[in-house]
């Protein structure tokens, strides 16, 4: 019990020093809040001219949900970055926590950010768009989906969160490569439909399309999560996959980084 109990505290820690570098570099945060706000009202400008609200809502949700699901992505795949660049990595790494402590830190953190940032940029849209009627819309779905997707991306994101652990120059740019790849597949501003046949293949592979699918039916439509089972499944399986997985893949990653001595490196 005092085990876990210390490591709820570490978890605790990270949640803390996330803050508080988010609250040193909030020019940064701003900047990016400022991007995020102007790229979501020029994507959803697109259904205005088109004259079609249902295609504002279509196009809104893509751009809304998937900045909450890439806040939350990048967080934990750059957390590796920051501790680089802040000059602590070595010192985290050799810490005597449990590196689940530190990762579930991370998430956490990640979580409630995203949920702030992407609260921001709701409010901006619905005032941007006031016509918009949400009366059909089923929250309890939206709600459930966003939970799901945020799991499922958790895995994903302990996986990429690697590659700038493994390689030191270029391992943030990889992350960023990653998260392009999904956001071509997942069918964000456009039905999957659309994709050549392989790449629908793909799409089916990534969380973010069965998210953005439940959540859209569940906000325009008011589909309950009842009606969408086909999409709960994917991503209940892939969130008991993934998260595993990454844990246990950082944790090979971590240990062949000590002996190689890359986690000494900054440049």
């Amino acid at each position: 019990m005092f085990t876990v109990a210390h490591e709820l505290k570490a978890s605790y820690a990270f949640i803390e020093r996330n803050f508080f570098l988010t609250r040193r570099y909030w020019g940064w945060e701003l900047a990016f809040l400022v991007y995020s706000v102007a790229g979501a009202l020029s994507i959803s400008l697109i259904g205005a001219d088109q004259g079609s609200p249902r295609l504002i809502l279509l196009l809104m949700v893509g751009a809304i949900f998937w900045n909450y699901l890439s806040v939350v992505f990048s967080w934990i795949a750059e957390t590796i970055s920051v501790e680089r660049w802040e000059g602590t990595l070595e010192y985290t790494m050799m810490a005597p926590i449990r590196r689940w402590a530190q990762l579930l830190g991370s998430v956490l953190y990640a979580m409630a950010y995203g949920l702030v940032h992407t609260a921001v940029i709701l409010v901006v849209l619905l005032l941007f768009f006031p016509q918009l009627d949400f009366a059909g819309a089923n929250p309890v779905t939206v709600v459930a989906f966003m939970l799901l997707g945020s799991f499922s991306f958790v895995g994903i994101g302990m996986i990429a969160a690697i590659l700038p652990l493994l390689y030191v120059e270029r391992g943030a740019q990889m992350t960023f490569v990653l998260q392009s790849c999904l956001l071509l597949v997942s069918g964000v501003y456009y039905s999957i439909d659309v994709l050549p046949p392989w790449m629908q293949v793909l799409s089916h592979l990534s969380p973010a399309t069965y998210v953005l699918d439940g959540v859209r039916k569940g906000l325009i439509d008011g589909t309950p999560v009842t009606g969408l089972l086909g999409n709960v499944w994917p991503l209940l399986v892939m969130g008991a996959f993934f998260i595993p997985f990454g844990l246990w893949a950082f944790g090979k990653a971590e240990r062949y980084a000590k002996r190689t001595g890359k986690l000494k490196r900054v440049g």
